[in-house]
């Protein structure tokens, strides 16, 4: 289920059981500008998580790439994805994220930013 701001992820039968929400804004630090903050929390086979994350204004279309690797981390195999499974969803999302940051096609990315933001 995907709302603006907010994508919410839960198991298919045949898979190990989860439930996650990855929560995102739009926050300026006065030193990085513009930058996307992600909050995951849920459970991943009855075993509660929450973690955060920030993706520069130029990185942040990265963020299932970061998504996938964070839900991995806590017990969620790589072959659940939280993204594809629903890709409609996944693309509003994206949009969302593009118009919040009014971003257009064709922009530069920092090498910075991508080393900074572990990408």
């Amino acid at each position: 289920m995907f709302e603006p701001g907010h994508l919410h992820r839960s198991s298919q039968p045949g898979q190990i059981d989860f439930d996650v929400d990855l929560f995102y804004e739009v926050r300026r630090d006065p030193n990085e500008g513009q930058m996307v903050h992600f909050r995951m929390e849920g459970q991943i086979a009855g075993k509660a998580f929450k973690d955060e994350f920030e993706l520069h204004r130029d990185t942040a279309f990265n963020f299932a790439s970061v998504a996938t690797r964070m839900a991995a981390k806590h017990g969620l195999p790589t072959n659940h994805s939280l993204i594809m499974r629903s890709h409609d969803e996944f693309d509003r999302m994206f949009e969302d994220i593009r118009d919040k940051l009014g971003a257009k096609s064709g922009e530069t990315v920092s090498f910075d930013h991508l080393e900074k933001d572990g990408l």
